[in-house]
């Protein structure tokens, strides 16, 4: 090995090397593979799907008409938050950024993901949940 150094905002290291055999110099870059897992209200962990979040956004903006990368934004959010808390994320703080993405993008949308996240039992509960958009 020649060189080796953080690479990618330190996510990864990249190591400069050369061949013993025809002494060619190449570059690699390596990065852990660390499994990521969501941990459930209900204690247990699933393997972390930014496909489910996806689709949980998509099923809450139901057909809605948001401005373009809305959602790639949001997912990025997620995944960055998901890398920083490795190996483990919880539902909450997943479904505390979504609610953030979704309540500056379209409140009905909000609305929707919030009657499921939060559980809402009751007309009460979206009345207080208009409620704190207003502030």
């Amino acid at each position: 090995m020649i060189d080796s150094r953080p690479a990618g905002q330190g996510a990864e290291v990249r190591r400069r090397r050369e061949c013993p055999t025809c002494n060619q110099r190449f570059t690699t870059y390596e990065r852990a593979d660390l499994p990521l897992l969501v941990r459930k209200r209900d204690g247990a962990t699933d393997p972390f799907a930014l496909d489910k979040v996806r689709s949980g956004i998509e099923r809450a903006l139901g057909g809605r008409e948001i401005p373009a990368g809305v959602i790639d934004h949001i997912l990025e959010q997620v995944a960055a938050a998901a890398q920083a808390a490795a190996p483990e994320i919880s539902s909450e703080d997943i479904g505390r950024i979504v609610l953030d993405g979704l309540k500056a993008a379209d409140e009905v949308a909000y609305l929707r993901f919030a009657s499921v996240y939060k559980d809402f039992q009751a007309a009460q509960d979206f009345e207080k949940e208009m409620a704190s958009l207003d502030e």
